[in-house]
């Protein structure tokens, strides 16, 4: 018997989208009232934490680049040329507010003068406990920040950013739907393991979905604020609040409605998400995954799972990717392959480093990391872009536009490695 639709009309779905509009437009309207009050003043002084320093040269000097994120939840970068290195460090700063800042910059993040005034070590917690004791069982601090990038979205140097753009596995750094698939997959099938015999035992009459579900939810929401609450993480967790919410009341689960509504539902809960790339990337990652199910939901699981979903996502988000960033190498025709090998690499790593055994597969991901060497740059012009993109939501009613999308990717794949 096929599952209830999420929307039982168009017109319902088209209504829920106004509203959500509409509730958006408004607290649209109040961040820009607090960003008019920001630039007004000649300056501020607030405290903010350094996500993240490194040094520039310009000319004989050189000078400190700082990512920042205040009390007020300001995310901006400023310089100094303090010459000791501020990462980590909690600041009070005066910064000098312009009305050259946007107000699209103002909800993501900016660049904005400043003056320190005090600096100090940020107070030992839990999280920086943690971190210490991933990053010790590495003698290599390339091996040891990637490793904290993968579990608590901490930035990666430079160096190591441009060696896994170089392999076109960006996405498996950056945490995102798919680390948080892995972990709810491991959360919940571990509990359902110990909650079976008990329910067969004591409480027959309970469901387990949501049960163990609600127990792997919490955990999550707690990860999720513990790393940070990265935009991605934000859009993977709410889509698997929605899809258990969704489950329990047996109501088709994979569909755009669901996801056009939750994309939609987020910038108004977290309206800095709008201009969130990685928000909005993720995004095209499942409508695409959608998108391939769709089409190839009649073949084998395993064949789906292993070959469709990573070669069919590598592809159709090429184009996509290509529009924002232009960086091009051979060695990224690995990518689906290593998004497998992910799979069962992210749960073993984190086994390995609760035994305190994580350096076991250095030698093999500095080998990897030294692979490439050099790439060229290649962006598909807007225009190209945008064909491609009306192409892809046609896919969702036509099939041959979905062929087309595929063909055009295809095409594009060829062009960017082979000519």
């Amino acid at each position: 018997m096929e599952k209830p639709k999420l929307f039982e009309t168009h017109k319902s779905f088209v209504w829920t989208m106004v509203i959500l509009l509409f509730l958006f437009s408004i607290r649209l309207g109040w961040e820009y009232k607090n960003y008019t009050e920001f630039i007004s003043k000649p300056f501020y002084y607030t405290y903010a934490t350094v996500l993240n320093a490194y040094i520039k040269q310009k000319g004989k000097r050189s000078y400190q680049v700082l990512k920042l994120h205040s009390d007020n939840g300001l995310t901006f970068y400023t310089v100094t040329h303090q010459k000791e290195l501020l990462q980590n460090r909690r600041l009070r700063l005066q910064i000098f507010p312009s009305k050259k800042i946007g107000f699209t910059d103002y909800l993501g993040s900016f660049y904005v003068k400043s003056r320190i005034r005090s600096n100090d070590p940020v107070s030992a917690g839990v999280k920086e406990d943690v971190l210490e004791k991933v990053a010790s069982q590495h003698s290599d601090q390339k091996i040891g920040s990637f490793y904290n990038a993968i579990f608590f979205a901490t930035p990666l140097s430079k160096e190591i950013r441009e060696k896994i753009s170089l392999l076109g596995v960006s996405h498996l750094v950056a945490l995102s739907g798919f680390h948080l698939g892995i972990l709810w997959a491991l959360v919940y099938g571990g509990l359902l393991l110990l909650y079976r015999p008990l329910q067969q035992r004591y409480f027959p009459y309970r469901y387990a979905l949501f049960d163990v579900g609600l127990i792997a939810i919490v955990v999550l929401g707690i990860y999720v604020w513990f790393v940070g609450a990265p935009p991605s993480l934000i859009r993977s967790y709410a889509m698997i609040l929605a899809g258990w919410a969704v489950l329990l009341m047996a109501i088709e689960l994979l569909s755009f409605s669901f996801l056009a509504m939750v994309a939609a539902l987020l910038p108004v809960l977290f309206p800095s998400l709008s201009v969130s790339l990685g928000f909005w990337l993720s995004v095209a990652g499942v409508f695409y995954i959608f998108l391939l199910l769709q089409y190839f939901r009649e073949y084998n699981k395993w064949l789906i799972t292993l070959l469709f979903i990573p070669v069919g996502i590598f592809l159709l988000m090429l184009p996509v990717v290509h529009m924002i960033f232009g960086t091009t190498s051979i060695l990224q025709l690995f990518s689906p392959l290593l998004s497998i090998l992910f799979i069962p690499f992210y749960p073993l790593v984190i086994f390995l480093h609760l035994l305190g055994m994580g350096n076991l597969l250095d030698n093999a991901l500095l080998w990897m990391f030294d692979l490439p060497s050099s790439g060229t740059e290649h962006f598909l012009p807007l225009w190209a872009g945008a064909v491609y993109v009306l192409l892809s939501l046609a896919a969702i009613r036509y099939r041959p536009m979905f062929y087309a999308a595929l063909g055009s990717a295809f095409t594009y794949a060829g062009f960017l490695f082979f000519f």
